[in-house]
């Protein structure tokens, strides 16, 4: 079942964090915060939402960090219930779709409660104050790429980087819900 994420909740603050990635290394906000802004998207390797727009994020992805713009994703979900998401699949799913960016394992999800995150995706776009300024949908991609569709995440995120302000109008994410260890709730 489709989730999505509540509207733009303006000026909430970057919560810090520090998670092994994908390539081998250990990330902080910092380590991902670009000049101009920072995108943190909760993504997984299974849910076909993110699956369909998979090619378009690492499009924007390179080109919001051309900008300026930091750009990491965060795989939360238990890998227990979900193994096509476990961490060893996660290295394979960066190489394979040749990510830009740290692919974060939130392996006991707390950053995931941190940000509220909801569904995957669920992209996080903040100005250089690490202001939340986009809660929003890469684009009008469903379970399917909408190839030619606008860049909703890039051109907000452009914004962001001229002015510190997101737009007003944002239409959410959609995908599947985080899937959360039993504990955690």
């Amino acid at each position: 079942m489709a989730s999505m994420p509540p509207i733009c909740d303006f000026g909430w603050k970057a919560r810090d964090f520090r998670l092994g990635a994908t390539d081998g290394k250990s990330y902080t906000l910092a380590d991902v915060r670009g000049a101009k802004g920072t995108v943190l998207d909760f993504i997984c390797n299974h849910c076909p939402y993110v699956k369909a727009i998979t090619g378009l994020m690492v499009r924007d992805a390179k080109d919001l960090l051309k900008e300026g713009i930091g750009f990491a994703a965060v795989c939360s979900n238990d890998s227990a219930a979900y193994p096509e998401d476990s961490f060893a699949r996660m290295k394979d799913f960066a190489r394979t779709n040749g990510f830009p960016f740290p692919y974060l394992h939130d392996e006991n999800q707390e950053v995931a409660r941190a940000y509220q995150a909801v569904c995957t995706p669920d992209f996080f776009g903040f100005n250089s104050r690490d202001e939340l300024q986009y809660r929003g949908r890469l684009d009008s991609s469903r379970t399917s790429p909408a190839i030619g569709a606008r860049r909703d995440l890039y051109e907000a995120m452009l914004g962001v980087a001229r002015t510190g302000k997101g737009p007003i109008e944002q239409v959410s994410s959609m995908g599947c819900s985080i899937k959360w260890k039993a504990a955690n709730w």
